[in-house]
């Protein structure tokens, strides 16, 4: 059973950092695209970032030089690094799995996290 367990979020203050874990278990993450979505209230699921086998990092613009994503094959984790966090960062961020490198950026991942909550107060 393939299971993905985000944790770390929570509130921080505008220009604060949190750093996102997502642990893979029934998969070898290694094996995996590995990426990050957010939604936020009243809005549609966003791409955030995505790390590839090879590995090759995929951003979105809007967190392009204060997100980065990586990847811990031994712990089979990847993780997000958010720093000068914003308001409109504020949303539940998934992490998720698939194996095909195409389309990376769309929500047509095949295994997903139940979330976790970042809130950023101005």
């Amino acid at each position: 059973q393939v299971q993905l367990i985000e944790s770390g979020g929570g509130l921080v203050q505008t220009g604060g950092s949190l750093r996102l874990s997502c642990a893979l278990s029934g998969r070898t993450v290694s094996n995996y695209v590995m990426g990050w979505f957010r939604q936020a209230p009243g809005k549609e699921r966003e791409f955030v970032a995505a790390i590839s086998r090879s590995p090759v990092r995929t951003y979105s613009e809007f967190v392009k030089g204060r997100f980065t994503i990586s990847r811990d094959n031994a712990k089979n984790t990847v993780y997000l690094q958010m720093n000068s966090l914003k308001p409109e960062d504020t949303a539940v961020y998934y992490c998720a799995a698939r194996e095909s490198i195409t389309g990376l950026t769309t929500p047509n991942y095949n295994y997903w996290g139940h979330g976790t909550q970042v809130t950023v107060s101005a």
